[in-house]
């Protein structure tokens, strides 16, 4: 899978500082030049499954198929994604990104001091550490002072680089992993610089949530050092290629937009007063017709974001699948839906529809659809890879940001909270048992076959 750079400088850029899209060139630029990446990561895998003798075997070609065949490759295929979700990948980072969170000036600070000691501390033989490449808009910035990061060494100055989004876009195989400082917001960012292959992410908690960031910034020396050293498990989070088609007339359409999604895709009436109206298909069957405010179209990543606020379901990541949520509904029978990651969406405005509707990737880049305009969903080529901070990590956000089943206080024990190793069974002056008040006061049975003495039976048993 080795290719050079020239793979790369030759293909179509763009984008701005807040905002990078793929160019209506993209999809057939990607026809003529399949997924090769350099990056250390994606080289690591190439041995590990045959993909042309697993295709081979499926293929519609192949005139006889045994169901026992397929079903040994099938549980082939899954314990490979078991092996590789598991496995270490040694790294030898020597070009690491920082990305930093904007509008907040005590992380420049930070991003400093990190830039400071990822260059100082030896590294794979050398007396200095490795080449760090910060935003360039802190080229200028006094906080940051370039300036005098480099007169502190001589080598220092072919160690500092600055990231542009182009640079992001024409050559992501440059970077062997990416550092963010911020929340989820600024690791949505690092996912919009990348529109193609994207080097693994290490985010640091820095930001108001902190869902996708695991690592705490207090101990970024060791868990660099951990990661530099020992290796790293990455996680490839899910992606979605949403492309997105204008009506041209007698039934053409021509592609206009290409983005590469983490968290969801959203479709809604805008500033419209009227309800959506939206033909949804999955590889070219009409699954139905949506009337509601709006749809989501979330990855399991995106599963705990704005599509768990409108009654969408926790997907687990290492679950491939396409999370549809409706937002406000016109029927109560429409609800939340999974849909394989292997189906291609398609949603369409009919022509006759009262309005048009509004597209959100990731929130950002909204796209007006018009009457007879679609967008089509398909799980990416392009995965996100994030280090694991532990082999739990997605069950533990799931607790710590959204406090998932927990409860001011624990359900307290029969004991009553008794002090004392004392293993003599305690006695209760008022317990469960209804035998008291199945006799009268003078101890006689006179009150055992009275309704309230069976109810009470019935309740204490």
């Amino acid at each position: 899978m080795a290719s050079t750079n020239a793979d790369y400088l030759d293909s179509p850029a763009g984008g701005s500082d807040h905002f990078v899209s793929a160019p209506s060139t993209a999809t057939h630029w990607l026809e003529e030049n399949p997924l090769k990446s350099p990056c250390f990561f994606h080289g690591q895998f190439d041995a590990a499954v045959d993909m042309d003798r697993v295709l081979e075997e499926v293929s519609e070609e192949c005139e006889y198929v045994s169901h026992s065949r397929l079903v040994q490759t099938a549980v082939g295929v899954r314990e490979v994604a078991r092996q590789l979700s598991r496995r270490t990948v040694k790294m030898k980072g020597k070009n690491i990104m920082i990305v930093t969170k904007a509008r907040d000036n005590t992380l420049v600070t930070l991003t400093k001091e990190l830039t400071q000691w990822l260059m100082r501390t030896p590294r794979y033989g050398n007396d200095v550490g490795v080449n760090v490449y910060v935003d360039l808009k802190l080229k200028h910035s006094k906080r940051f002072d370039a300036e005098g990061i480099v007169a502190e060494n001589p080598k220092f100055a072919g160690m500092l680089n600055y990231w542009t989004p182009d640079l992001c876009w024409s050559n992501p195989e440059l970077f062997d992993l990416v550092l963010t400082l911020g929340g989820d917001g600024t690791v949505l960012f690092t996912s919009w610089l990348f529109q193609r292959i994207v080097p693994p992410v290490l985010s640091f908690s820095l930001g108001s949530l902190g869902f996708l960031t695991n690592f705490e910034f207090e101990r970024y020396r060791e868990h660099l050092d951990r990661v530099l050293n020992d290796g790293v498990r990455v996680n490839l989070k899910m992606r979605f290629t949403c492309t997105v088609y204008r009506d041209q007339g007698h039934g053409e359409h021509q592609e206009a937009e290409q983005f590469e999604v983490l968290n969801e895709l959203v479709i809604d009436r805008g500033p419209s007063p009227y309800v959506s109206q939206l033909e949804l298909y999955g590889d070219d069957d009409h699954l139905t017709t949506v009337q509601a405010d709006g749809c989501i179209f979330s990855t399991p990543t995106g599963s705990t974001a704005y599509s768990l606020s409108a009654g969408g379901s926790l997907v687990h990541p290492d679950i491939p699948a396409i999370l549809l949520t409706p937002i406000c509904p016109h029927t109560l029978s429409f609800r939340p839906m999974l849909f394989n990651d292997s189906m291609l969406l398609r949603i369409v405005v009919p022509k006759n529809s009262r309005a048009t509707a509004w597209c959100a990737f990731d929130g950002k880049g909204r796209v007006e659809l018009k009457q007879g305009d679609m967008v089509t969903i398909a799980a990416s080529q392009y995965p996100f890879p994030t280090i694991l901070s532990s082999k739990n990590e997605w069950m533990e956000a799931v607790s710590r940001t959204l406090r998932w089943n927990s409860r001011a206080a624990a359900q307290k024990a029969w004991d009553g909270g008794k002090d004392g190793d004392s293993d003599e069974p305690e006695e209760f002056d008022i317990d469960t048992d209804s035998g008291v008040y199945l006799s009268s006061a003078d101890g006689s049975e006179g009150s055992q076959q009275s309704g309230s003495g069976r109810n009470m039976a019935l309740f204490c048993s």
